[in-house]
């Protein structure tokens, strides 16, 4: 059956959305760039996040894009290895141009994250999970 998933997203300006996560981490494939869309890819498992300029991918979902300054379409979530690791990314974040919505905090006693939207005011939330401070 399903071999493999990837994620979607549309983009105003693939070019600066593109500047805004390399300079935040994350690595691109590309050969399968085009004037209008980048694969971006996000970890160990070598997960796509497919970045679609909006006409473009308006034209595959065949639906409208939503406006992600009054309501959320998704939360993306990636891990951190470290609460500095959470730390770092945050700033690195606000350097590249992205919004930290929720900043670096303990969360349930054994969580730490922070919220972030991109330049396309997609929502991420980075976590680190000490699962020996998770309760029983």
């Amino acid at each position: 059956m399903t071999k493999q998933i990837w994620l979607n997203l549309p983009v105003k300006d693939v070019a600066k959305a593109k500047d805004f996560f390399w300079k935040i981490g994350f690595s691109f494939n590309e050969q399968h760039d085009t004037p209008s869309s980048t694969c971006m890819v996000v970890g160990e498992g070598h997960f796509v996040v497919m970045l679609f300029e909006e006409t473009l991918f308006s034209s595959f979902s065949q639906n409208g894009i939503t406006d992600t300054n009054s309501s959320s379409e998704i939360l993306i979530s990636i891990d951190a290895e470290s609460r500095e690791e959470v730390d770092q990314l945050a700033e690195k974040i606000k350097e590249a141009g992205g919004t930290v919505f929720a900043p670096p905090a303990e969360s349930q006693g054994w969580m730490y994250g922070c919220g972030f939207a991109d330049l396309d005011g997609h929502r991420w939330n980075v976590l680190f999970m000490d699962f020996s401070k998770l309760p029983n």
